[in-house]
C-alpha cells in the first residue's frame, strides 16, 4: 500500500466494523493496533486469529473516554512504543448505544455515550496528532451513523455524538490540512454485526424496511471505503462525510 511501513490504531477494533477495518488495513501491510475498553479475552482471541492468517494485529486496553488511559498509552516507554514510533492512521470506531427517550434518559447515560464516541475521538486524535504533524502525513477517520443526519426516536444521545464527529472532523481538518493530514467521517448504516444480531426481530425489520437497497450492509463494505481514505489515492479527500448505508441517507433529500 505504501513504501514506508505505517502503523494504524483502530479504536473498538476487536469486533464488528472496527475489526473488519483492522483486518483490511493489516492485509494492506500496515501494522495495526486495536484498542478495546473491556473485553480483553475477546480482543486477544481476534488478534490470535488474525496472526494465524499472517495479519499483523496487536491489542491494547484503552477506555476511549478516559484521558488517563490515552496518556498512559502514549507515554514514553508505554505499551507497543506508540510514543516513540507514532501512529500514522487513526480509525475511531469505538462506540455503543444507550437508547432512551430524552425526557427519561439519565444524564449519566447521555454522558457515557458522548464520552466514548465524541470525547474518545478528541482524545484519540490529540494523542496521535503530534507524530502525524512531525511526519507531515496522517489519516484520521471517524465512524459515524445516519442517525447523525436523519435522527431516530430514542437516540438523542447517540445521534448527538455521531453528529458531533462531523463537526470535529471538519474543524480539525482546518487545523491540520497543511500538514497533509486528512480527516473524514464514514457514516455506516444498518450493518450486520454481532450487535445488530442482538436487536429484537421487529426492530431489525423496521430498520431494514427503511433501507432503499432492501438489505443490510457488511462490515467489510465499510472497511473498503476506509481503505481508500487512508490510501495514497485518498490523500486529497478531507473534511467529508461519506456514507455506506444502502441509500438510507438519501431519505433526508427525499423529504425536500
Amino acid at each position: 500500500m505504501t513504501e514506508t511501513k505505517r502503523r494504524a490504531l483502530v479504536t473498538g477494533g476487536s469486533r464488528g466494523i472496527g475489526l473488519a477495518i483492522a483486518r483490511a488495513l493489516a492485509r494492506d501491510g500496515l501494522d495495526v493496533i486495536v484498542s478495546y475498553g473491556h473485553d480483553a479475552a475477546g480482543a486477544e482471541a481476534q488478534v490470535a486469529q488474525a496472526r494465524s492468517e499472517g495479519l499483523m494485529l496487536s491489542a491494547v486496553r484503552c477506555d476511549a473516554a478516559r484521558a488517563e488511559d490515552w496518556d498512559a498509552l502514549f507515554a514514553r516507554g508505554g505499551p507497543l512504543g506508540l510514543a516513540e514510533q507514532g501512529v500514522q492512521v487513526l480509525i475511531h470506531a469505538a462506540g455503543f448505544a444507550k437508547d432512551g427517550l430524552l425526557m427519561t434518559q439519565a444524564p449519566t447515560d447521555f454522558d457515557a455515550v458522548q464520552g466514548v464516541h465524541l470525547r474518545g475521538a478528541y482524545l484519540a486524535s490529540r494523542a496521535c496528532l503530534r507524530a502525524m504533524i512531525g511526519e507531515r502525513f496522517g489519516r484520521i477517520v471517524y465512524i459515524s451513523s445516519p442517525t447523525a443526519t436523519l435522527g431516530r426516536r430514542g437516540q438523542c444521545s447517540y445521534g448527538a455524538a455521531k453528529a458531533g464527529l462531523l463537526g470535529l472532523a471538519r474543524s480539525l481538518m482546518m487545523e491540520v490540512s497543511r500538514f497533509q493530514i486528512t480527516v473524514n467521517c464514514v457514516s455506516a448504516g444498518l450493518i450486520d454485526t454481532a450487535l445488530t444480531a442482538e436487536l429484537p426481530k421487529e426492530v431489525y425489520q423496521s430498520l431494514l424496511s427503511s433501507v432503499p437497497m432492501a438489505r443490510a450492509g457488511k462490515a467489510e463494505e465499510v472497511a473498503e471505503l476506509v481503505r481508500y481514505l487512508v490510501s495514497p489515492a485518498g490523500g486529497y479527500v478531507t473534511g467529508q462525510l461519506l456514507a455506506v448505508d444502502g441509500g438510507l441517507d438519501m431519505l433526508a433529500a427525499d423529504a425536500f
